[in-house]
């Protein structure tokens, strides 16, 4: 950029704008001015808190929230510790400053000490959106120095701040840097699709003010935020995209291309799962209910669930720990009947999660990592894919991007399967349902946990409880009109009176439900408004449980799913 192109200065109301040699801007006086400039540095705690101390180690640089730029400052009050962040700013004596900051979160304060005057502060009551507060000083006739502050209040939550501003006189204490490019955006990755759109996001760039998308390079929309859905596009074709940054300096370079398919107008079946399918949860441990090698599993299983995965010290990394109660040989022995079962039209995957257990995908790197490791076991043991059974809540937009760059690694034929608990699939803006969509057209299957919940709210908005027809037709319907296909929903439900805490219900009821989806027949109270042909079946917890009664659960549930229509 042409330096002579970059400084521009309000004087007196003009903007002059200094082009070359022998130019003097002069004021009334007739001896040159120096403009006012912000003089705080860091001002947007974008180099984290460079130039500024907190006490009590009560401050720290976040990305969320902020207002402009990729950064702000948190402080949080503390004991006896009100959280006072500091930082001495150079000015010149006898002259006036404007002090401004934008603030959240709980009570604010904002202030200069050390004015050679009279101090001043402002404060804010508290807000849960951006707030300026604004003040000024004058400094005395000797003042060089004045310490600007931002605190809190004892016992109060913490607050945030950005973009804060001392204007006034250049003292030559360095004002704010001319701005620079930002780097190019970080961990761009593809969220929802569906046959018109793809959704983006991206990791946040240090500096910028805005994100450019480019789709097959060609800019085709503007963000001032870190994701954005391009529309307008064709069903089932694949495009390339990139993002840029942007800010006062100019544009960085663009990301890599990130690939990006839209859906087709309807959900493609896997050719790994039979068009109605049950699903069991084999159990790699022993909890009193029948032991079980996968080779013993019922025939009725379609998909079988390996449960379960343990995490590791890695954010996002699983691995699979065989375990010996189950009575394996060797780690070979376990590989060559996940072999034989797929050998018969079956799929086994993977469980992740599980009552007492836990994965936690809540950064790019624990995405990358959950993709990878979960990858490496399904190479290793000849999984056909993955089972989501986060009990302990997930964060959908890390998720997604985790099970893209799996879906990415293995291929059209991942079997992707979830278990929500019933409440995670309440409503659509649920995190479990809004994973479920975003990932939907590489989706096999939602098995709800229709038990251990209570009573709750089907899609007619009437209250219905465990162990009815009503209970498992009513809440499978928010599903089904929520957004996913048809082909999607499953009913989860206990193989025992023993296999769950509460809301076992006999084989007869599961049957009757899924003819009241599929066919309109055998319904309760609640009849859908209409019907639901291509339901994919009903899972069960467990296996073990199932052949701890003598197989009831699969030889009842098990031929009437396949006989669906």
């Amino acid at each position: 950029m042409d330096p002579n192109t970059r400084k521009k200065r309000w004087l007196g109301g003009v903007l002059a704008l200094a082009v070359g040699a022998g130019v003097a801007i002069v004021g009334t006086t007739g001896t040159a001015q120096a403009a006012d400039v912000n003089v705080a540095k860091n001002a947007g705690f974008e180099s984290g808190l460079s130039n500024w101390t907190c006490s009590g180690a009560s401050g720290t640089n976040v990305s969320t929230p902020v207002r402009t730029g990729a950064s702000s400052l948190k402080a949080t009050p503390a004991g006896h510790d009100n959280a006072k962040c500091t930082q001495a700013v150079t000015v010149k004596p006898n002259s006036t400053y404007a002090l401004s900051a934008w603030v959240q979160g709980g009570l604010t304060y904002l202030g200069a000490s050390g004015t050679g005057t009279t101090d001043v502060s402002t404060w804010s009551p508290g807000s849960t959106g951006w707030t300026q507060l604004n003040t000024t000083f004058r400094t005395g006739a000797n003042t060089t120095s004045v310490t600007v502050y931002t605190h809190g209040w004892y016992g109060t939550p913490a607050y945030q701040v950005d973009d804060v501003n001392v204007f006034g006189p250049d003292a030559g204490g360095g004002g704010p840097e001319e701005p620079v490019i930002p780097p190019t955006p970080t961990a761009l990755a593809v969220g929802a699709v569906t046959p018109s759109s793809v959704a983006l996001n991206w990791t946040a760039s240090a500096g910028a003010t805005g994100y450019n998308v480019y789709r097959d390079g060609t800019k085709v929309q503007s963000s001032t935020g870190t994701s954005a859905n391009v529309t307008g596009l064709t069903q089932d074709t694949l495009y390339q995209f990139q993002v840029t940054a942007t800010n006062g300096a100019g544009e960085s370079g663009r990301t890599a291309n990130v690939p990006g398919r839209t859906s087709k107008g309807s959900v493609e079946p896997n050719p790994n799962v039979p068009k109605h399918a049950v699903t069991g949860y084999w159990q790699n441990f022993n909890n009193g209910a029948t032991v079980q090698k996968l080779r013993d599993v019922q025939s009725e299983y379609d998909i079988i669930a390996v449960a379960f995965a343990d995490a590791t010290t890695t954010p996002g990394e699983i691995v699979f720990n065989l375990s010996p109660a189950v009575g394996y040989a060797s780690p070979a022995d376990f590989k060559a009947d996940i072999a034989a079962k797929k050998a018969a039209g079956k799929s086994v995957i993977i469980s992740v999660g599980g009552e007492i257990g836990n994965v936690t995908v809540n950064s790019d790197a624990s995405a990358t990592a959950f993709a990878n490791s979960t990858y490496a076991l399904m190479q290793e043991y000849g999984f056909n894919g993955v089972d989501i059974d986060l009990e302990h809540g997930i964060n959908s937009t890390y998720l997604t991007k985790a099970l893209r760059q799996l879906s990415a690694k293995a291929g059209p034929g991942m079997v992707l399967t979830m278990a929500p608990q019933t409440l995670d699939m309440q409503s659509t803006s649920s995190e479990y349902f809004k994973l479920a969509l975003n990932v939907k057209d590489i989706l096999t299957v939602v098995n709800t946990q229709y038990y251990n919940s209570g009573a709750m709210l089907g899609c007619d908005g009437k209250v219905y409880s465990q162990g009815s027809v009503d209970f498992l037709t009513g809440l499978a319907c928010i599903m089904l009109e929520g957004g996913l296909d048809a082909s999607q929903v499953g009913l989860g439900t206990p193989a025992s009176t023993r296999g769950a805490g509460s809301g076992y219900v006999s084989p007869t009821i599961v049957k009757n439900a899924l003819d009241c989806l599929a066919r309109g027949t055998n319904c309760g109270t609640f009849k859908p408004a209409r019907t639901y042909p291509a339901l994919r079946g009903a899972m069960t917890w467990s296996t073990n449980w199932d052949a701890t009664a003598g197989n009831a659960w699969s030889s009842v549930v098990g031929p009437h799913v396949h006989g669906l229509p």
